[in-house]
């Protein structure tokens, strides 16, 4: 297979090995105003350089997430944007400078967008599942590169589709011709487990969707109508149903000048019992607002309800920028892409309605907005977004906020999505030193990295009502990690004993147990058949 070779990258093809894990502090949480809906609210947004973030985040998400989009810089040479999109950037440069050496500072742009895009990559891969599926948006600039990288990174074997996508309209600094084509490259972790979405098309004899069946459907009114149609013909088929709202619902014939008159269901009430509990009904409300009944038939299943999707995004040309006027009421970011785009992309990655979500190119948060957008069907969707520039905060977390409460005058967006998020900023290292922890740094946080570190596929916390040292279990072997912050921690016969205690699946066959220091014989190790690992800190302050 072909490789891409550059400047400087024999200095960052292992660079994702050497960036510290580092801590996140949380600044803030946002919930939803009361009396919006009810949906997740432990949702991400972090600032900071993604590199760091990306880092940090392993520990608990490493080899969870389902989906990854991400929209880098698409390394233009325009420095004039918002989002700067080259790697001119001050903190870029600094990173280039300490990575790669003096050297840097004669590499071309394309080589210091490698540099930079190399190591976000190679972590981005660690932390998707085995049947996660991640989208790259770019343009004719680094589109070849990032093609061989990619193939390199994920696996020739792992591409999946190059999506194009129609701009809206032409670029006019275009010298030869009005380019008006971009690019999505999707990749899975691993090929053979991924399962594409199906694209779901419209049916002019069934016009609506049904999201718990996914099927298409059209009404046919509930209440009789024609010939026999009154109270009096079956007085029996008479009865209440209740609407969403709680109220009865009765077969009423409404006249033009809203007249009542008695009528009656056609089903008996222990089908129509059933309908209402399989949801075979739905109640629409008419120009008097009154609801009315009426009954969904589903297109049969030989009619044909969806394909596979296009790489031809041609029908998403709708405008991002006035998604966000419309949320801002005026201009705040160039070129950003649609929530439409996003949640075809999450439909076309066929995540599940609890996946997590990844965007370490936030932007102005279209990904976000996406997410919770799709949460209005049920969903329990969790985002994770991060972004380096200082308008994290204005526009990214601010935006978020108004999805979550509602924004502008459409129905679909004034009563917002619900749900809420946590603001954090990139903190302090895990470790002071090579060996030595920060002492400052959260017993979760710890637990999380050493959980990691035994690729334990779920680390406990204290409070899972196991032995309060209790780190995990796998493969028959119990994981133990005993640590206090202010005192030295001893493996010892007392220390066995409490670890007798019940809350584990199964008695194990081997245990794996952290702690500042061991007082058992070699032998008597072998015997309870333990593994002693040393906490890495600085015991000799205590």
């Amino acid at each position: 297979m072909p490789e891409l070779m550059w400047s400087g990258k024999d200095k960052v093809k292992f660079h994702h090995h050497d960036v510290p894990f580092y801590l996140l502090n949380q600044q803030y949480h946002f919930v939803a105003e009361e009396g919006k809906p009810q949906n997740r609210e432990d949702n991400i947004l972090i600032h900071g350089d993604n590199l760091l973030a990306l880092k940090s985040l392993l520990p608990e998400f490493g080899g969870k997430i389902n989906c990854i989009y991400i929209d880098p810089p698409y390394n233009t040479g325009n420095e004039n944007w918002v989002y700067n999109d080259n790697v001119n950037d001050s903190r870029i440069q600094k990173w280039l400078g300490e990575v790669v050496g003096k050297e840097g500072e004669d590499f071309s742009r394309h080589d210091k967008w490698l540099c930079m895009m190399y190591p976000r990559l190679k972590l981005l891969k660690q932390l998707l599942a085995d049947d996660g599926v991640i989208f790259i948006s770019i343009d004719d600039n680094e589109q070849a590169c990032l093609k061989l990288i990619c193939d390199e990174i994920f696996g020739y074997g792992n591409f999946v589709a190059q999506f194009s996508i129609k701009r809206q309209g032409g670029r006019q600094d275009s010298k030869f011709f009005a380019k008006i084509t971009e690019y999505i490259f999707c990749y899975a972790k691993n090929s053979n487990q991924f399962i594409s979405g199906q694209d779901i098309k419209e049916n002019e004899s069934y016009p609506k969707f049904d999201k718990n069946k996914q099927q298409f459907y059209k009404t046919q009114l509930l209440r009789k109508w024609g010939n026999s149609s009154l109270k009096q013909d079956r007085p029996n088929l008479y009865y209440a149903i209740p609407a969403p709202d709680g109220n009865d619902v009765f077969p009423i014939i409404y006249s033009d000048n809203g007249e009542k008159i008695d009528g009656r269901w056609r089903w008996k009430p222990k089908k129509m019992e059933k309908a209402l509990k399989d949801g075979l009904i739905e109640f629409i409300k008419d120009k008097n607002n009154n609801w009315i009944a009426y009954e969904k038939i589903f297109q049969p299943e030989s009619g044909g309800k969806s394909k596979k999707f296009s790489t031809w995004l041609e029908k998403l040309n709708v405008s991002g920028s006035a998604e966000l006027k419309d949320i801002f009421g005026s201009s705040v970011f160039d070129y950003p892409k649609p929530p439409q785009l996003l949640e075809l992309i999450l439909k076309m990655a066929n995540v599940n309605k609890n996946a997590i979500i990844l965007d370490s190119f936030s932007g102005s948060g279209t990904t976000a907005h996406a997410v919770l957008s799709l949460n209005k069907d049920g969903g329990n969707r969790r985002f994770i977004g991060v972004e380096m520039m200082d308008y994290a905060e204005t526009i990214t977390a601010e935006r978020i906020r108004r999805v979550i409460n509602g924004y502008g005058n459409k129905p679909e967006t004034q009563n917002g999505t619900g749900g809420g998020f946590t603001f954090y900023t990139i903190g302090d290292p895990l470790f002071i030193a090579p060996d030595t922890l920060n002492p400052n740094a959260s017993l979760a946080a710890i637990r999380q990295y050493i959980g990691y570190t035994e690729n334990l596929q779920q680390t406990w916390q204290p409070e899972n009502g196991v032995s309060p040292h209790a780190l995990g279990y796998q493969n028959g072997t119990a994981y133990v990690f005993y640590y206090e912050q202010d005192e030295v921690t001893t493996l010892d016969l007392p220390f066995l004993q409490t670890l007798q205690a019940t809350g584990l699946p199964e008695k194990p066959e081997c245990w794996v147990i952290y702690a500042d220091k061991v007082v058992l014989t070699e032998s008597q190790l072998k015997t309870f058949n333990i593994v002693f690992k040393r906490i890495p800190r600085d015991i000799s302050r205590f």
